[in-house]
C-alpha cells in the first residue's frame, strides 16, 4: 500500500496530498473521473442555464451518405457540430493519425452555419489536415465505426431486436474518434480567442461539446440505416440500451508529451483535484443525503468496474486491484458514516491504509461526487493563460534556484544519469507518421532529434553546473554562461509556485510507461473504460451512461 502521508500535525487538520505522492506515474496512471473532468463540467454548466438543442440539418442517404448538423443553444451563444457522414472502404478504415479516410468527419462551427457555410466545409473536413477551415471553426475531428458493433446494431435494429448487451459492453461505443483537433489548428479558432466565453472557460469545452454531439449522431445514423434496411419492422434503441453507448477514443503516443509541455496546466488540474479532497475531508458529519449519494456512485463504480473490458496484462492486473478494493470499500461503507466527526476523513484515511494506488484513487472520485456544492466552483481554478511564456527571473540568486530544485525536483537530483537505464530512450517525432515516438537510445538512430521532455535529467545537469557557481550569482549570469539551461530554469521557476507541475518520474527510463500519462489527461477529460492495447496504445470511452443532447431526460445532465 502506498499511504499518501496528507495529515498535517497541528492537530490533524487535512491538508492536500503532497507532489511527491500525486504526481509519481504509477498514481497518475490509477486516475479515475471526477465530477471535476471536464465532460462533467460541460454537462453541469447547460443543465443549469437550460441549454437547447435540436437538429436543423439531416440530409444523409439511404447508404449512410451525407451531412447533418447539430446545434447547442445556450443564453447568449450556438454552437453546431457539422458532421459528414462518408461510405469507407474497409480497406481504407485506419485509426492511426496519417490516414487519410474516415467513416465520419466533424467541425464544431461558432453559432449556425448557412448554407454556403455547409459547402465551404464539406470541401474542407472530410479532408481533415490536407483542407483548411477558418476562424468560424472551433474544433475539427473525424471517428470511424467499431465496425462489427455497428454490424450487430443495425442487423438486430431492422429486425425489431434490441442489440445484445454483451456484445455493447465489450465495445462500449459505435464510433470512436481518432483526433480531436481545437486551438488554432489547421485554421480554426485560436483558444484566446473564446477563452473569454463563460461556456468554454474551463478546459477543453469545444472539444467535450464536439464529442458529446458526435455521440448523438453515432446512434442517430444508426437507427436510420436500421430504418432503411427493415423497414416498418425496424425499431429504435431503448433508452437503456442507448445509454451503454459512448463515444470511443483511440489515443496513442501523441498525448503523452502534452501534460509535459503544460506545467500550468498540470499544476492547475491537479491543484483543484486535491483542493477537492481535501474540503471534503474537512467536512463535519454526513448529511443523509450525501451518504445515499455515496451509496449510489458507488454501486455506479462497482457496475463500471464490472463492464469495464482489457486482456492487456497492466489493465487485467489494474482491474484486479480495484474490485477488490471495491469490494473492500463496500464493506467499509456498511459502518459509514460510524460516529467519527469528521467521517470524510476517517474514510480517506482508512483508505490510504488500506487500498492499493487504483483503488485510492477510486476513492477520492467516490469521495467528491457528493459534495458538488462545495467543490464545483474548482472547476473555474482549472485554465491557465499560456499565451505568453513565463518570465526568466534573472535576479533570483544561483542559491536560491538551487534551494527550489531541493525542494521541487529532489527525484529527479535522487536519479543517476550516468547509469545506462536512466538514459535508456528517447522522445521524437517521426518523420514518417508525423507523431511522437518512443527510440531506444542505445539501438535507434534520432537521437540527435531528441524532445526536451527529459526533465529529470535536465535538472539533474542543471543542479551539477550550478553546484559549480557562486551562490550569490544571478541566475541571468549563470543563464548567460549556461544558455542551455534557460528551458529548465524557467520550469524550475514556475515550479516555485506551482507544485503539482511537474511530473515527479523519469520520462527516460527504461521502465517508464507512457500509459500513464494518457491515463492521467484523459481521466480528467472524464474518460472510462481504460483498454491498453500495449504500453504506448490505449482505447477509452467518453459519455457512455451520459444523457443525449436531444434526449436529455434519458439521464441528469450532472
Amino acid at each position: 500500500m502506498q499511504a499518501g502521508n496528507t495529515l498535517a500535525t497541528d492537530g490533524g487538520t487535512p491538508q492536500p496530498r503532497s507532489p511527491q505522492v500525486v504526481m509519481r506515474l504509477e498514481r497518475m496512471g490509477s486516475a479515475h473521473p471526477t465530477r471535476l473532468s471536464f465532460l462533467r463540467v460541460l454537462l453541469r454548466r447547460m443543465a443549469n442555464e437550460g441549454w437547447r438543442f435540436d437538429r436543423p440539418v439531416w440530409e444523409i442517404d439511404d447508404h449512410g451518405v451525407g451531412r447533418a448538423v447539430y446545434r447547442a443553444a445556450g443564453p447568449k451563444r450556438s454552437y453546431s457540430l457539422v458532421a459528414f457522414a462518408h461510405d469507407l472502404p474497409a480497406e481504407m478504415r485506419s485509426d492511426r493519425v496519417i490516414a487519410t479516410a474516415w467513416d465520419a468527419t466533424f467541425a464544431l462551427f461558432d453559432g449556425t452555419p448557412s448554407a454556403a457555410d455547409l459547402d465551404r466545409l464539406q470541401a474542407n473536413v472530410p479532408l481533415q489536415e490536407a483542407g483548411r477551415v477558418s476562424s468560424q471553426e472551433l474544433s475539427l475531428s473525424r471517428a470511424n465505426r467499431s465496425v462489427r458493433l455497428w454490424a450487430h446494431v443495425v442487423d438486430r435494429l431492422a429486425a425489431g431486436q434490441q442489440p445484445d448487451p454483451e456484445e455493447i459492453a465489450a465495445v462500449g461505443y459505435l464510433m470512436r474518434t481518432t483526433a480531436v483537433y481545437g486551438s488554432g489548428k489547421f485554421g480554426a479558432a485560436d483558444r484566446r480567442d473564446i477563452a473569454d466565453r463563460p461556456e468554454l472557460a474551463e478546459p477543453f469545452q469545444p472539444e467535450m461539446l464536439s464529442v458529446w454531439l458526435t455521440r448523438q449522431f453515432t446512434v442517430d445514423i444508426v437507427e436510420h440505416l436500421a430504418m432503411v434496411k427493415g423497414g416498418a419492422n425496424a425499431v429504435r434503441l431503448e433508452p437503456a440500451i442507448k445509454a451503454a453507448f459512448g463515444v470511443g477514443n483511440s489515443t496513442g503516443l501523441g498525448m503523452a508529451p502534452y501534460l509535459v509541455r503544460h506545467p500550468l496546466l498540470l499544476n492547475n488540474w491537479s491543484a483543484a483535484r486535491e483542493e477537492a479532497l481535501t474540503r471534503v475531508r474537512g467536512v463535519a458529519g454526513a448529511a443523509p443525503e450525501a451518504v445515499r449519494c455515496l451509496r449510489q456512485t458507488y454501486q455506479e463504480a462497482r457496475r463500471n468496474a464490472a463492464d469495464w473490458r482489457s486482456e492487456h496484462p497492466i489493465q487485467v492486473a489494474k482491474l484486479a486491484d480495484l474490485c477488490a478494493d471495491l469490494d473492500r470499500i463496500g464493506a467499509r461503507l456498511d459502518q459509514f458514516p460510524g460516529t467519527a466527526a469528521f467521517p470524510w476523513d476517517e474514510l480517506w484515511r482508512w483508505g490510504e491504509a488500506t487500498l492499493s494506488v487504483e483503488g485510492q484513487e477510486q476513492l477520492l472520485a467516490l469521495l467528491i461526487e457528493p459534495h458538488g456544492d462545495l467543490v464545483d466552483d474548482l472547476s473555474a481554478c482549472m485554465s491557465a493563460d499560456e499565451t505568453v511564456a513565463a518570465p526568466l527571473n534573472g535576479s533570483m540568486t544561483v542559491g536560491r534556484l538551487r534551494e527550489i530544485l531541493r525542494q521541487r525536483y529532489s527525484w529527479a537530483l535522487a536519479t543517476d544519469f550516468t547509469q545506462p537505464e536512466n538514459m535508456a530512450r528517447f522522445w521524437y517525432v517521426s518523420e514518417e507518421k508525423l507523431e511522437p515516438r518512443l527510440g531506444e537510445r542505445a539501438s535507434d538512430e534520432g537521437a540527435e532529434l531528441e524532445q526536451p521532455l527529459c526533465i529529470a535529467r535536465f535538472a539533474w545537469e542543471l543542479d551539477a553546473d550550478l553546484a559549480q557557481s557562486p551562490a550569490t550569482e544571478t541566475v541571468a549570469a549563470f543563464v548567460m554562461r549556461h544558455p542551455r539551461h534557460r528551458y529548465i530554469v524557467r520550469r524550475a521557476q514556475i515550479a516555485e509556485t506551482h507544485p503539482y507541475a511537474e511530473v515527479h518520474d523519469n520520462l527516460i527510463a527504461a521502465d517508464m510507461l507512457p500509459i500513464d500519462l494518457m491515463r492521467c489527461k484523459l481521466a480528467f477529460f472524464g474518460a472510462t473504460h481504460f483498454d491498453p492495447r500495449s504500453d504506448k496504445w490505449v482505447r477509452i470511452s467518453l459519455f457512455q451512461g451520459a444523457p443525449y443532447p436531444l434526449d436529455p431526460e434519458g439521464g441528469s445532465l450532472s
